[in-house]
């Protein structure tokens, strides 16, 4: 396992993070890991050199956060040796998520959060977040409000890194330029969909990123199982996958073309056709971490073992030339107009 510092920081976390929404027993098709399943893969993950772990309150709402927290005490784990990353942003009560009970159980606003944080500490049975990530982005919300909040967490010391998920450009754009005229804390990282099957974050995000120097740390690189190989072309998906009866996230509709690059690039190397897609995400230029999930041990071994896969600069190519967005406006105006100097 090799390490990487997250974004411009001195935190260094593995290259691959184990992602933990398979933790629990109520979110959609995917949570099924009761707390002695989830032991023996925190455990696995541990030994192969993961010191990186990401949940969200959201996640079987709470339940994730329970066993991930209970797993490092199950198995005698140094706190201070392990890099926590949790979520906060969704509703957490039925009624919240409809607008109705407890309309302030859900967004980012200063109450959720400080709400929220309390929460997910007692749930993780810890005294601080590591890295603690706006989930999305909240327009009913003032961006200075969100901030501000999350500046006193870090001054509290219940958080030592902010980060953000799944929000626009042109909003942590602003957000950073705030936060650096304030003297807030500001967020470190990105954490965002991003696939071979999958890959709009390089249009906007993934630039933005590299030059502001955040982290990246993407999600579902397995395109929610359908770089798994398990999938084929006009044949109904797998009984029991999570995307047969879950469809998301979006994929490129070169998916399957994709899936045969990958199938003959894992035959040349002798890795696994789930390997190959993480080692491209890996090899991504500002990539830092990849979020890797589970729900049975013989499939994170696969995936852990990812990291040994070396790819050539001609498999690179292949890989990046079959699913290669087209670039938006005003992306290619910009490119045409610098070709020349």
């Amino acid at each position: 396992m090799h390490y990487r510092n997250l974004g411009q920081t001195g935190l260094k976390v593995s290259e691959l993070c184990l992602g933990t929404m398979t933790f629990g027993t109520s979110f959609k098709n995917i949570a099924e890991v009761e707390q002695r399943d989830a032991d023996e893969l925190v455990e696995r993950a541990l030994d192969a050199g993961v010191n990186f772990f990401d949940t969200a309150d959201m996640y079987s709402r709470g339940e994730s956060e329970v066993i991930l927290g209970q797993a490092f005490k199950n198995l005698g784990v140094d706190r201070d040796k392990v890099v926590i990353a949790t979520k906060l942003r969704a509703p957490m009560s039925e009624d919240a998520a409809y607008g109705t009970g407890d309309v302030n159980n859900v967004g980012l606003s200063r109450k959720h959060i400080m709400a929220s944080i309390d929460a997910s500490l007692q749930r993780l049975d810890t005294g601080y977040i590591d890295l603690y990530q706006a989930h999305g982005w909240d327009q009913s919300t003032p961006l200075e409000e969100t901030l501000k909040a999350f500046d006193d967490l870090v001054r509290m010391g219940k958080v030592l890194y902010p980060g953000c998920s799944n929000w626009p450009a042109r909003h942590i754009a602003r957000a950073l330029a705030i936060c650096e005229h304030r003297g807030w804390a500001s967020f470190i990282s990105l954490q965002a969909y991003y696939a071979l099957a999958g890959r709009d974050l390089e249009h906007e995000l993934l630039p933005l990123a590299r030059e502001q120097g955040l982290g990246v740390m993407p999600w579902s690189p397995l395109a929610g199982g359908m770089l798994s190989g398990k999938f084929r072309r006009d044949q109904a998906g797998p009984e029991g996958a999570r995307r047969t009866d879950f469809n998301f996230p979006p994929v490129d509709e070169r998916v399957f073309d994709a899936v045969d690059v990958l199938k003959a690039v894992a035959n040349e190397t002798g890795a696994s056709t789930p390997q190959i897609a993480l080692a491209w995400t890996l090899a991504q230029p500002g990539v830092t971490s990849t979020i890797i999930g589970a729900n049975k041990r013989t499939q994170l071994d696969d995936n852990l073992d990812a990291v040994n896969v070396t790819l050539s600069d001609e498999q690179l190519a292949r890989l990046n030339d079959v699913t290669a967005p087209t670039p938006l406006y005003p992306a290619w105006m910009v490119e045409r107009q610098n070709s020349a100097h």
